[in-house]
């Protein structure tokens, strides 16, 4: 049976307060330290049993409350009224998650092993998480599952510390076709040590059981769980060289 338990970690910027999840197994000491961007459903269960599957291979996670403490999604409609602004002001989407980051490393309730921090993200948290990484965030690797890729300043992956990888559906209808390329020029540009895995036949939202509206949302659960096994073989190789 796991160990590992969730807290609530509450948090204030720029006057608003926050209420993200810290996701560890006490008593553990010197485990690397993960910041997950959930879907657009935000601090969800379906976030949480995630958060707590990827703790258990050993790693601290923070999963990030990029909306605020009073804002919960429970349908689609809320979640976009939530996401959109974020996605239309990258900056703001960047110092949330600069927070939540800072809100991981500063915490004392689970020992972090120094200067081991990475992120990983799901659809709108997939952007977040490389969004991080182009803000200059000192990560060994930022990893974005079924996530979008542009980004309104290509020039800043040149800030990009660590490895990225993108996990994509090779048939996903929300992620426009013409961003791969764009994003491959924009990796290659800044010399960044970048993996872009297309699976075929996937579509968005590959990873989440609750998504199943064929050809466009739906849960892929042989494609998922090779998803999450390149991730941790990313993360294994990046923290353990």
């Amino acid at each position: 049976m796991s160990k590992v338990i969730v807290e609530s970690l509450v948090y204030h910027l720029a006057g608003k307060t926050y209420e993200s999840r810290l996701v560890y197994e006490p008593g553990a000491l010197g485990r690397p330290g993960l910041v997950m961007a959930p879907n657009w459903m935000g601090i969800a269960e379906g976030a949480e049993r995630i958060a707590k599957e990827v703790a258990e291979q050993g790693y601290v996670v923070l999963l990030a409350d990029l909306y605020g403490q009073s804002i919960r999604p429970s349908n689609a409609d809320e979640a976009g009224a939530a996401m959109m602004p974020l996605k239309n002001d990258r900056a703001e989407l960047r110092k949330r998650m600069q927070e939540a980051l800072a809100q991981l490393l500063g915490q004392s309730k689970a020992l972090l092993a120094p200067g081991k921090a990475a992120t990983f993200g799901f659809c709108f948290g997939g952007c977040c998480a490389l969004e991080l990484a182009r803000s200059g965030a000192d990560l060994r690797a930022a990893v974005s599952f079924h996530g979008t890729l542009d980004t309104p300043n290509p020039d800043d992956a040149k800030n990009i510390k660590g490895s990225v990888l993108v996990l994509h559906g090779a048939s996903d209808p929300l992620v426009p076709k013409d961003q791969l390329p764009a994003f491959e020029a924009e990796m290659n540009a800044a010399k960044v040590d970048w993996q872009l895995l297309s699976y075929g036949g996937a579509v968005h939202s590959f990873t989440d059981p609750g998504a199943n509206v064929p050809g466009k949302m739906q849960y892929d659960r042989r494609t998922a769980e090779r998803a999450f096994r390149s991730m941790h073989n990313l993360l294994s190789e990046v923290f353990h060289p």
